[in-house]
């Protein structure tokens, strides 16, 4: 019988198996080390772009701050405006009422029946005395008042009679009349339109 013996072959094939899975895992070693090294890359990349991108919207940031600060000073000098405004409208609204108020009182006088003593006007309210030849005249001024469109009430506060000379007995009186609120000017231009 014949002995062949194959141990070199084994040992030799051992060893070529040991050489090609050293180097699969020196190429896999190398392989994974050159993908992390790429993706280091992309990542430092990734990130210096990120940091770009924060230190544009930093500088837009402050840009728009500055914007915002002077839209916030814009809008307190447009309240302040707004406010002299009303002011004035209203001072325009109220330089004509007092005239308003001197043309419609004759008007609204019984006439050769009464008689205005004293004229008070105030801000929110008229107080207006007088005589009259009795209560009936009063009471038609009242209405005629009333009807003038210049006072949201008229209320008679006292009516008391008084002699006068050669035994005529009068009526003195004393009304308080509400002022209408003012309506600002261009409220009155568009009411006009």
């Amino acid at each position: 019988m014949i002995r062949i013996n194959l141990l070199p072959f084994r040992a030799a094939r051992r060893q070529e198996n040991i050489r090609r899975q050293i180097s699969v895992f020196v190429l896999s070693l190398f392989f994974t080390c050159a993908c992390l090294f790429y993706y280091n890359i992309h990542l430092n990349r990734k990130i210096e772009t990120l940091q770009s991108d924060i230190k544009r919207a930093n500088t837009e940031l402050a840009s728009f701050k500055k914007i915002i600060a002077e839209i916030n000073d814009i809008q307190k000098k447009l309240k302040i405006l707004e406010t002299k405004m009303g002011v004035i409208q209203n001072l325009e609204a109220g330089r004509t009422q007092a005239a308003n108020l001197l043309n419609t009182l004759p008007e609204t006088l019984v006439p050769e029946r009464m008689w205005f003593t004293s004229l008070n006007d105030t801000r929110s309210q008229v107080i207006i005395q007088g005589i009259a030849m009795d209560n009936q005249t009063a009471a038609d001024f009242m209405v005629r008042l009333e009807k003038s469109g210049l006072f949201s009430s008229v209320k008679l506060k006292a009516i008391k009679q008084q002699g006068v000379g050669g035994g005529v007995m009068l009526k003195n009186f004393e009304m308080i009349c509400q002022k209408k609120p003012l309506k600002p000017a261009a409220d009155k231009k568009k009411s006009a339109k």
